[in-house]
Parts: structure tokens; C-alpha cells; sequence
């Protein structure tokens, strides 16, 4: 009987914390706080938190695979950006799942380019995790969400979702570089603060946080720092093609959630997903 490794256990964390930070994305949409400044104030708070986490563990170790973390860093505040922006008129039980697909991107890339093996439990997880997506899209109420929205907010989503499927395939290539787990994510840090800086700053013609944002930045960059943590450490030793869907699988929790607090209604189709969900997450776990 095939058992849980740790590394499943750091993406099962991580597939937790990446959809709370989904709600939190949502709640912040919902109060009108910008999108770009969100961002900014949400890289202020995780960069120091992250650079201490590197510090005080010794894992930081600067060299050239460290530019790994920067591209990686270019990609995620794309993708952070659009899904941030997309949520504005967008609903989270429609976005949140397709944000989430980005994980179907990094399996097929990781299958492709890293030489990961394709075994039955991992096919049948991903084709799970596909159908559970696709009940959870196609649900009654869903569909005429989905029509309501606007053609932008789905594209906005969309774009995210190929910009994080990338960068989590990007992470494997800095580990195998030889960068440390704590060195790619300082290194995405220090690329990803200028950017959302600079684009805030660009936007409101001044750096802007209002008083709003705060408390939404601070549990997002909680939750991003022991996120983002638990996934790469995953990855050293972990496959790609396995941990990636596991953690971005997160919309289980984000959709949960949705029912209990946005007042969304949880059909039986939805039910269905969320259960075609689970069982999706078992398959990987297993592979």
C-alpha cells in the first residue's frame, strides 16, 4: 500500500494556505481595495518575512541560479496581478478553479521537459482533478455566472493561469540549478517588490497604500511565505508533475469557503466536484 510522503504533506500545507489566500484575494476585490496596491503592500510584508525565514535557517546562498527565483519572480507578479484584477468583476467560484488549472500547465511541462514519469494514480488524479474543476464551472448556477462575466475578467484570469503554471515549473530548474529552496524564493522576493512597486507607483502617480489594504496584505503574505515555503521544499526532492497539482488544488478550500461565508450556493453538482476533488487529491498522494 503506497504511503504519504513528506513531500506530499509540505503540498497538502501548501494547497491550504494558496486557498485561503484565494478568499482573502476575493475579500479584499470585494471591499475595493486596487488591485496594484494590494500587491505592492502584500510584497512589502512577505519579502522581509521571507528574507528572515532564509536568514535564520542558513539556507540563503546567492549565486547565479538565483536568477531562476527572478524570472520566477517576473512571472508570479503577472499572474498575482491578473487574478487580482479579474476578481474585481469576476466570480470567485468561476475564477478561482480556472486559476487554479495552472497546475494541469506545470504537469504537462514538467512530464515534457524534466522526463517525469506518467504512472495510472497520476493520470487518473489529474483527470480527476479536470473533472472536478469542470463540475465545479459547470454547475447550474456557475454557468450563468460565467455568462454574466465580463470577456476581460476572463481573460485576465486566463493570462494568470499560464503565468503560475510556468513559474512552478520554474522552481524545478532553479532547484536542479543548484539554487536552495530559501535562495529562489528571496530571489523572487527582490523581483517581484520592484515590480509591484513600481507599477503602483506608476498607476497612482505616487506610492499610495491606503488604510484598507493592510489587514488583507498581511494574511495573504502570511500565508504566501508558508505557502510558497512548504511547495518548494516539496520540489527538492519531489516531482513536479505530482506536488504542483496537489498545491494548487487549493480552490477545494476557496470554493468551501465560498459557501460558508460569500453566501454562494453549494449545489449538488457542486458537491460533486468538491468530492471528485478530494478523491483526485487522493490519487496523487498515492502516485
Amino acid at each position: 500500500m503506497p504511503r504519504m510522503t513528506h513531500e506530499v504533506a509540505y503540498a497538502l500545507g501548501a494547497m491550504v494556505c494558496f486557498g485561503l489566500t484565494d478568499f482573502v484575494y476575493k475579500r479584499a476585490a470585494s471591499a475595493g481595495v486596487p488591485s496594484h496596491r494590494f500587491l505592492m503592500v502584500q510584497t512589502w510584508l512577505y519579502a522581509p518575512a521571507i528574507t528572515a525565514y532564509a536568514l535564520a535557517t542558513g539556507a540563503l546562498a546567492l549565486g547565479p541560479a538565483a536568477w531562476w527565483g527572478a524570472l520566477i519572480g517576473a512571472f508570479v507578479f503577472t499572474g498575482l496581478y491578473q487574478f487580482s484584477l479579474s476578481l474585481r468583476s469576476g466570480s470567485i467560484s468561476i475564477n478561482a478553479p480556472i486559476f487554479r488549472l495552472s497546475f494541469t500547465v506545470t504537469a504537462a511541462l514538467a512530464v515534457w521537459l524534466l522526463d517525469e514519469p506518467l504512472g495510472a494514480r497520476k493520470l487518473a488524479g489529474l483527470g480527476l482533478a479536470l473533472a472536478a474543476v469542470w463540475l465545479l464551472l459547470g454547475a447550474g448556477d456557475i454557468a450563468g455566472e460565467a455568462r454574466r462575466e465580463s470577456r476581460a475578467s476572463l481573460a485576465q484570469v486566463l493570462i494568470a493561469t499560464a503565468a503560475i503554471g510556468i513559474a512552478n515549473l520554474l522552481y524545478k530548474f532553479g532547484l536542479r540549478a543548484g539554487a536552495t529552496p530559501a535562495t529562489l524564493l528571496v530571489a523572487q522576493a527582490a523581483a517581484f517588490l520592484p515590480l509591484a512597486t513600481g507599477f503602483s507607483t506608476l498607476v497612482d502617480r505616487a506610492v499610495r497604500p491606503s488604510a484598507a489594504v493592510w489587514p488583507y496584505a498581511a494574511a495573504t503574505a502570511a500565508l504566501f511565505a508558508v505557502g510558497f515555503v512548504l511547495l518548494v521544499e516539496g520540489l527538492a526532492s519531489g516531482q513536479a508533475s505530482v506536488l504542483v497539482p496537489i498545491a494548487q488544488m487549493g480552490f477545494v478550500v476557496t470554493a468551501t469557503l465560498g459557501f460558508a461565508l460569500h453566501g454562494e450556493r453549494c449545489t449538488p453538482r457542486k458537491a460533486a466536484g468538491l468530492a471528485v476533488a478530494l478523491a483526485a487529491l487522493a490519487c496523487l498522494a498515492l502516485s
